[in-house]
């Protein structure tokens, strides 16, 4: 018999896990998720992808501004699964599954516990990710690994890519972890203390390009970013896929080298990259090829203008 369980999750990655666990016929007692916040510009509360599928399913929901244990149903269930919900949880939450609560992170711990894995795993270059089960203690991301899943980040990952492949993995490897907790098989592993990273919650300046950063930092801020930020002739620019070129130059960072309708290549500070597609903050704000931005604005992005550099964060 399959553990009875209550789901606490929010944003997309977590939705996935949710419509896995349903999908399988293993269906929570209730939801948890964030209480609906503000769109953009102040605009009406935006309900989570969590609070979506769980009113879809006809689920009982919960949106408590902070989880505590009298939020919970009154039946106890044997699991707290918890899947970025975005709240850390206190010891009389932790306490109230008879079997615990179980995490699920996107990578391998220890390496970048904390808000934003994914993020930090493209951001540093990592070669590999992947998804640990984790049985949750007082601690951010410290509980022993239950289970993991590695998987190789590619040239081309970003982070919506790589959420997708990990959710792909992750709920499977759940629902196993789950019928070994409820048939007392788990074999819990304490984490180990050295090679400890933090994956710090994301800040908006974070998606800003920086031209003095190598080509492929460049790269990688969009790839984590999706778009990254970038500003020409004081127009703000979002960029969607960029590609590393290996580039010999003399120019400043931030110089447009070559523009053709392949892409737009900019010098970084070592080597350059091609803009593939962008957004204009004109129009429709769609997001365009580089032939097409050089149809509608050929001077702009003419080789010899620049790029801003933004000032030291």
């Amino acid at each position: 018999m399959a553990p009875t369980f209550v789901f606490a999750g929010t944003p997309d990655f977590a939705a996935r896990h949710l419509s896995a666990l349903i999908a399988a016929g293993r269906v929570p007692q209730a939801v948890i998720t964030q209480p609906d916040r503000p769109g953009k510009r102040g605009k009406r509360p935006i309900p989570s992808p969590v609070r979506a599928l769980a009113l879809a399913h006809d689920l009982p929901l919960l949106q408590p501004e902070r989880l505590r244990a009298r939020d919970l149903p009154a039946t106890r269930a044997d699991l707290l699964i918890v899947v970025a919900y975005g709240q850390i949880l206190r010891r009389p939450v932790l306490d109230w599954p008879t079997l615990g609560c179980v995490n699920v992170h996107a990578s391998l711990l220890p390496r970048w516990r904390g808000a934003a894995p994914i993020q930090r795993a493209l951001l540093a270059g990592d070669a590999e990710t992947g998804v640990c089960i984790m049985q949750m203690d007082a601690g951010l991301d410290t509980g022993d690994v239950l289970a993991t899943k590695p998987v190789p980040i590619t040239p081309s990952d970003t982070t919506s890519s790589l959420e997708a492949k990990l959710a792909t993995l992750g709920a499977p490897l759940l629902m196993s972890v789950m019928d070994t907790l409820e048939q007392g098989t788990a074999q819990p592993v304490p984490q180990p203390g050295h090679d400890v990273t933090y994956a710090s919650k994301i800040e908006k300046d974070e998606a800003t390009i920086d031209w003095n950063q190598a080509a492929d930092e460049v790269a990688r801020t969009v790839r984590a970013f999706e778009p990254a930020v970038a500003s020409i002739d004081g127009m703000r620019l979002k960029l969607w896929q960029v590609e590393v070129v290996p580039t010999d130059h003399a120019a400043a960072p931030g110089e447009i080298l070559e523009s053709s309708k392949q892409g737009i290549r900019v010098a970084a500070g070592d080597g350059a990259v091609v803009i593939r597609s962008l957004q204009l903050p004109v129009g429709k704000g769609r997001v365009i090829t580089a032939a097409d931005a050089l149809n509608s604005r050929g001077a702009m992005f003419a080789a010899g203008a620049r790029f801003d550099t933004p000032s030291a964060r």
